[in-house]
């Protein structure tokens, strides 16, 4: 598991600089600068249709670039396909959480780890992953299709834990939930960012996004336009009024 890492807080594990991704002719992310530092929790947040998960899929190789750079362990990363990249430690839970329906629990964990030969630390991660959501353990031989949508939410945060990121993207991870599980997967997620897992968070509940991470970012349009300390986002007016209902 990435709690190994030497933290090299300061060095820039994800750099993106001047993205700009089009649908069609529309241009949904428009020069969009950010990064993300080793060890940080790092959100972006902003209403919905704002460019926030286009850019996350253009991190990941889902989508391509029409312009800018993207680059991850100080290396371009453009036109490389995600596989590759969860092979380089960077792994994304997309939104709607795409778990493995006709599967077992267990099964999908597994999955996980499919770019893994360690057999007796995958055995491990697994262990580590079933006391992070000990409900998962409880159900490891359910079928995921039957799961709640917040257990279907552990359990693709718990998969792509087993592939050991360096880097974990997380899109949209309480959209759907109960207040109670989205309760449970904020304190899941600094769980597993002071376990040394540098974590990009997009996330519309811009409250409890900003409340745990270390520096946010704020999408409009598709642009960045402000960022800052998380706590100094938290009380700034113009969030405040734009995004906390204030």
């Amino acid at each position: 598991m990435a709690q190994d890492m030497a933290i090299n807080s300061g060095k820039a594990l994800l750099k993106v600089s001047g993205l700009k991704v089009a649908y069609g002719g529309i241009r949904a992310v428009k020069g969009v600068d950010f990064e993300v530092n080793e060890g940080e929790l790092v959100t972006l947040i902003g209403s919905n249709g704002a460019g926030k998960t286009t850019t996350m899929k253009a991190i990941t190789g889902m989508l391509s670039a029409a312009d800018g750079d993207i680059e991850y362990l100080g290396q371009s990363i453009q036109g490389k396909g995600s596989w590759d990249l969860v092979r380089d430690g960077l792994a994304m839970v997309p939104e709607g959480r795409g778990v493995f329906a006709r599967m077992s629990i267990s099964e999908n964990l597994q999955m996980g780890a499919y770019i893994r030969n360690d057999k007796p630390e995958i055995a491990n991660d697994m262990e580590m992953v079933f006391g992070i959501f000990p409900r998962l353990k409880e159900r490891q031989d359910q079928l995921a299709g039957t799961l709640s949508g917040g257990e279907q939410q552990m359990l693709a945060m718990g998969r792509a834990l087993m592939s050991r990121p360096k880097l974990l993207l997380l899109d949209e991870p309480s959209m759907g939930l109960s207040p109670i599980m989205v309760d449970k997967i904020f304190e899941v997620i600094r769980d597993v960012a002071s376990r040394g897992v540098t974590i990009l968070l997009v996330e519309q509940n811009a409250s409890r996004a900003l409340g745990i991470a270390d520096r946010g970012y704020v999408m409009e349009s598709g642009m960045v336009t402000m960022t800052g300390q998380a706590k100094d986002l938290l009380t700034d007016p113009r969030v405040r009024a734009a995004y906390l209902g204030e």
